[in-house]
């Protein structure tokens, strides 16, 4: 404010762009394997939540043979303020696409297959019976293949998480994102007890099934917020948490409010171990399917391929 007149000094000066520190810097994505996955992902018209969220992490996940691919079509019925993936009204769920699914699997040797998928708030128990069905497929096709599935809250129905639990995956995984305070502006259409009561009932439903959570940060909480956070999801049973640095998709998306450094990671890694979680990933750039397979192993509940 100026002393002289008591106006607020407003800098209308373009900022200069901030070059990325090295630990934010992924890998550009080439190679043979990752053209070939591209390839087929494509002849059987599937999506993949790699190239629809922008994963930085592609390059090296598909060079792996490990890909997350997404179900339920590629248009999302919510906005959440920090995801990629397009946004608009879908067209009736392709009940043929888990089928497509478990073939890309088994064409790949996976041995470990995440599955993910859009928001489907105009058919809830169509999109549980899709990831039931994946499930299903998988086993026929790739039997030796491990599956996680990573699925949206269903708005909180119980119904639908059973579909789901009773095709006993390997690992479900559902995101918490972000802080409760946040949740609004993160995360459109969700209620964070929501999230915490669809972890803690699929463990009710199946007390062996390993489950999974995932929370960005950069969004503006605070670290106060973030224990708060895991010390929740901890104390309603989650085996598996996965804790990431968020990066703006584009201009049309929330704004990063502050990079974490690769110390403070390691610290809230150390912080969530001790709460209980049998495994946390943490780390700038990772994200829920990122060594899923190791994370999965190290809990003790499944095989590492």
């Amino acid at each position: 404010m100026s002393a002289a007149t008591g106006l607020v000094q407003i800098d209308l000066a373009p900022k200069k762009p901030q070059p990325k520190p090295e630990w934010l810097k992924a890998r550009a994505p080439m190679g043979e394997t990752f053209h070939d996955l591209k390839r087929l992902a494509r002849s059987l018209n599937l999506h993949t939540v790699c190239e629809s969220a922008h994963c930085p992490n592609i390059g090296e996940c598909w060079n792996h043979k490990t890909a997350t691919f997404m179900m339920l079509g590629n248009l999302c019925t919510r906005r959440c303020g920090f995801c990629a993936v397009p946004k608009g009204r879908p067209e009736p769920i392709d009940f043929d696409e888990p089928s497509r699914v478990a073939q890309a699997v088994a064409a790949l040797g996976l041995k470990h297959a995440v599955i993910t998928s859009v928001n489907r708030d105009d058919d809830i128990l169509g999109g549980a019976r899709a990831f039931a069905l994946v499930i299903t497929e998988i086993r026929r096709l790739a039997p030796d293949c491990q599956v996680e599935v990573l699925i949206p809250d269903f708005q909180g129905s119980e119904a639908a998480i059973e579909v789901v639990v009773e095709a006993a995956p390997e690992v479900l995984n559902h995101n918490t994102e972000s802080v409760p305070r946040l949740y609004r502006a993160v995360r459109s259409g969700a209620r964070y007890e929501r999230t915490l009561r669809l972890l803690e009932y699929a463990k009710e439903l199946n007390p062996k099934l390993v489950t999974k959570s995932g929370v960005m940060v950069g969004l503006g909480e605070e670290m106060h917020e973030l224990m708060d956070v895991f010390r929740d999801l901890a104390q309603v049973g989650t085996d598996i948490l996965t804790i990431g640095q968020y990066l703006r998709p584009s201009k049309d998306h929330l704004p990063m409010t502050r990079i974490y450094t690769p110390q403070e990671f390691a610290w809230m890694k150390e912080e969530a171990l001790r709460m209980g979680f049998r495994h946390v990933e943490s780390g700038p750039l990772v994200r829920s399917s990122y060594h899923a397979h190791e994370q999965a192993a190290s809990t003790g509940l499944t095989v590492l391929a």
